[in-house]
């Protein structure tokens, strides 16, 4: 896991992607998490060397040509090694090589780079969960089915 302090040039240049994105088919938050997701596609990029493209099925494109989507979520909190990084079962489809798994602090102060996991292994790995189910490790009830992953379980940079 790579903690990274946001700069104010990561932020606007996300703000600029999200503006120009607007609110994602199938978005669980409706567009609102689309500011902490770019953060989390320009921090990604900034550390692996990537180059950032915006397509359906990957967001970055590692220096060694394979493909990654960038998943993030919004925290209060630092990330534990329990947590769970989750992908939507109606992403399932997307072509990339990689999944990389982010957090973003609210206030937009820090980031956490949790790690990959090759696309083609996730689904055999993860655990599946049904929209409405609830999760009584974490109090958490599923807005979507998606399949999760511990963090402990990810892998660093391929």
């Amino acid at each position: 896991m790579i903690e990274v302090k946001i700069t104010g040039f990561q932020i606007d240049k996300a703000k600029a992607l999200a503006q120009e994105l607007g609110q994602l088919n199938n978005s669980i938050t409706r567009g609102q998490g689309n500011l902490a997701g770019f953060i989390g596609e320009v921090i990604v990029a900034d550390i692996t060397g990537s180059s950032h493209t915006n397509t359906y099925d990957y967001d970055l494109i590692l220096p060694s040509g394979k493909t990654v989507d960038v998943k993030t979520k919004r925290t209060n909190y630092p990330p534990q090694e329990n947590y769970d990084c989750s992908v939507a079962e109606f992403n399932t489809k997307q072509r990339c090589d990689y999944y990389a798994f982010v957090r973003v602090k609210n206030d937009l102060s820090k980031a956490w780079i949790l790690g990959f996991y090759e696309k083609q292994l996730y689904f055999q790995d993860a655990k599946f969960h049904k929209k409405g189910e609830y999760d009584p490790d974490n109090g958490f009830t599923f807005k979507a089915n998606c399949y999760n992953i511990k963090i402990s379980d990810l892998m660093g940079c391929p």
